[in-house]
């Protein structure tokens, strides 16, 4: 169950639907005792009553309800990207991927540094790293060596912010390295497939 929440597939938790869930039932209970006090004052006119609050109080529950569900299919405002910490940015990514096509996995265990690693069904891989710089952080856990004549994975470091000069010199050396920065990004965000914003066919294959 965890791991299907943490892969963005489980739905949403209680405590998101909470608040619609309590917007319903007082909207159900109002509605019973306006109709009920109604009658009893106007007769069958107050029958209208019902109508009138359903017409007030849908539209508000199904607004409330929009962006999480927004979320869930891979669609964020730029906004809702920005909040994001790196983890959150991780399951927004994941998603993403998803809206795309891919076939996305989060490994378990760094939080700190979460990855994200995708397959699509067109052949390509894709192992998705958050940082604010190109090259690999002195901390940062090796990655295995890909299968001798295997297509290497596209390796994407994800920044919300602008990638230096230096950075962009570093990845342009290497075959598999693609840089997503924060402009990038949003457009991905708002619904622009990844394969428009970034080159998945370059990588090599592995020595």
């Amino acid at each position: 169950m965890r791991l299907l929440r943490a892969q963005g597939r489980y739905g949403p938790r209680f405590r998101e639907v909470l608040p619609a869930l309590t917007g319903l039932a007082l909207a159900v209970c109002g509605t019973v005792a306006a109709v009920t006090v109604a009658h009893r004052t106007l007769g069958p006119a107050a029958l209208a009553a019902p109508a009138l609050l359903c017409a007030l109080t849908v539209p508000f529950l199904l607004q409330r309800r929009r962006p999480a569900a927004r979320r869930r299919r891979g669609r964020y405002t730029e906004r809702e990207i920005a909040d994001l910490d790196t983890k959150g940015l991780a399951l927004a990514v994941a998603r993403m991927l998803r809206r795309d096509g891919w076939t996305v996995r989060l490994p378990p265990g760094d939080h700190v540094r979460p990855r994200v690693r995708a397959r699509h069904p067109r052949g390509h891989r894709l192992e998705v790293a958050f940082r604010p710089v190109a090259e690999p952080l002195p901390d940062e856990e090796p990655r295995p060596v890909p299968r001798t004549g295997a297509r290497a994975p596209v390796r994407l470091i994800v920044h919300r912010g602008d990638f230096g000069p230096r950075d962009r010199r570093w990845a342009s050396g290497r075959a598999n390295i693609r840089l997503l920065d924060g402009t990038l990004l949003r457009r991905w965000a708002d619904g622009a497939p990844l394969d428009e914003l970034i080159d998945l066919d370059a990588a090599g294959e592995a020595d």
